[in-house]
């Protein structure tokens, strides 16, 4: 779920003339996203929510509550006053997590309040279960300040072995999330930073994998400077990327030193500064057109609109570029009016169309691998290690213009991008529990297959209703 930054683009007639031309492309596009969308509500009614709680243990008659609560309890919860660390083995701690937001940049909707944010929490709990056999509760939370916030979570972290932070806005979900990870035992991770981040630079891996470019060599426009692409920069200078050849565009064009709102932003915007000075616009200035001529690669968490990026922007670039349109629900243009464009390599956030860069292929694999090592944080030294290794697997059926990361469907890839993060929080020394590979990677796999078991068995058991036809929600609710 990329944050969203609006970017300056220009309007020309051009731009107007050519984007009708295309307007096959965009209208059947733009129809799959509202049907989509009405399926959607009607099932959210048919179903009352995505996620509820299951028992872990049998209950064969009214005796077994003397084990599981009172008055067996009380010697359990004695024993966790005596070693807090044992709420780890002793409860679901070492499993559950918190999925916490206050509703103040959800999706591309902005700020919508924390009541219509629990449908998307619903769905990222679901995710976490399905693919990373964790226990995830939303919690979507009224916090109208940072340190309201800060104090929701910090009073309910005895509850959770981790923190997942969701669509909050930009740029208090810096603070809020370094803040976090300073005052928390237990890892903390903010999805729209670092797992957007994750799953961008291990889409972009394999994108100059197959069109033979380096990293170190080539240029990069990152269109958006919100939650996502301020991480996605640290990230790739952290990869050695030339900080010389690096854009960042925001509202206002390119950032660079000299700006004339630097010092503004210094106080406002420390997260930006900094990139502002360590690029200094990538040798550009001006606005996001200028900034995107002859670049190999374009990193759009922008505008939740296809025409933010138009077929002249694709143009002016380098021949063969790679553009990511990541911005939901809706993309910063269409994949088939970028291609069309000259775009070699086309990706989004979205689920429906190729090369889905988003962090639902990141952040069920990393919550399973740092509560496996029962790891006190996450730092970029894990966010990277689960990048590489998602892009590594994704050659395991190939890579091609169409399929640069594995999609959710290839489960296989998730237990080894888990056994990786775990294997990282070893080696960092920041794990609780030491395991060797090949145990990460079995727990894992025991685990999230687990999940499916689960759900399967409720299908066939009837406990979880099929999937009803369009037809027959209608007939059940008609307009």
């Amino acid at each position: 779920m990329a944050e969203s930054t609006a970017a300056p683009v220009a309007d020309g007639r051009e731009g107007r003339r050519r984007s009708r031309s295309k307007p096959s492309v965009a209208a059947e596009s733009e129809g799959k996203t509202e049907a989509l969308g009405r399926r959607a509500v009607a099932l959210s009614h048919f179903y009352s929510g995505k996620v509820e709680v299951v028992p872990r243990v049998p209950v064969r008659s009214l005796e077994d509550f003397a084990l599981w609560y009172t008055p067996g309890v009380a010697e359990v919860s004695r024993a966790i006053q005596a070693d807090p660390d044992r709420a780890f083995d002793l409860t679901g701690r070492w499993n559950t997590i918190a999925i916490v937001t206050d509703g103040s940049r959800v999706l591309g909707l902005g700020d919508i309040g924390p009541r219509a944010a629990l449908p998307v929490m619903e769905g990222k709990a679901l995710l976490f279960k399905w693919l990373g056999g964790v226990d995830a509760v939303p919690l979507p939370i009224h916090a109208p300040t940072p340190d309201t916030f800060l104090a929701t979570v910090e009073a309910i972290a005895p509850a959770f072995g981790g923190i997942n932070l969701e669509d909050i806005a930009s740029p208090k979900c810096f603070g809020i999330l370094e803040e976090l990870q300073r005052r928390l035992p237990i890892p903390v991770w903010h999805d729209d930073q670092l797992g957007t981040a994750a799953s961008t630079i291990a889409g972009l891996l394999n994108a100059l994998e197959l069109t033979h470019r380096s990293v170190k060599e080539i240029r990069t426009v990152l269109l958006g400077a919100g939650a996502a692409n301020l991480v996605t920069a640290r990230l790739l200078l952290a990869l050695g990327h030339d900080p010389h050849r690096l854009s960042v565009v925001d509202q206002r064009g390119v950032l660079d030193a000299e700006r004339d709102d630097v010092d503004e932003l210094m106080l406002r915007n420390p997260w930006k500064y900094r990139v502002a000075l360590e690029t200094d616009g990538g040798g550009r200035s001006g606005d996001f057109a200028h900034a995107l001529e002859g670049a190999d690669v374009l990193l759009a968490a922008s505008t939740p609109n296809p025409n933010t990026i138009r077929p002249e922007h694709v143009r002016s670039m380098a021949k063969g570029p790679i553009v990511f349109a990541l911005a939901n629900p809706v993309p910063e243009v269409w994949p088939g009016v970028a291609t069309a464009a000259g775009a070699a390599i086309v990706a989004t956030g979205r689920s429906d169309f190729p090369n889905q860069v988003n962090n639902s292929l990141i952040f069920p694999a990393v919550f399973r691998g740092v509560l496996d090592a029962r790891a006190a944080s996450i730092p970029d030294e894990i966010v990277l290690a689960a990048a590489r290794e998602l892009a590594a697997h994704a050659r395991d059926r190939g890579l091609s213009p169409t399929h640069i990361l594995p999609t959710m469907e290839e489960v296989g890839v998730f237990p080894h991008v888990a056994a990786a993060v775990g294997d990282a929080s070893v080696r960092l020394g920041i794990a609780r529990r030491r395991l060797s590979h090949d145990e990460f990677l079995e727990r894992a796999r025991a685990l999230m297959g687990r999940s499916k078991r689960l759900v399967r068995a409720l299908s066939r058991a009837r406990l979880t209703p099929s999937m009803p036809s369009a037809k027959a929600l209608a007939e059940r609710n008609p307009p």
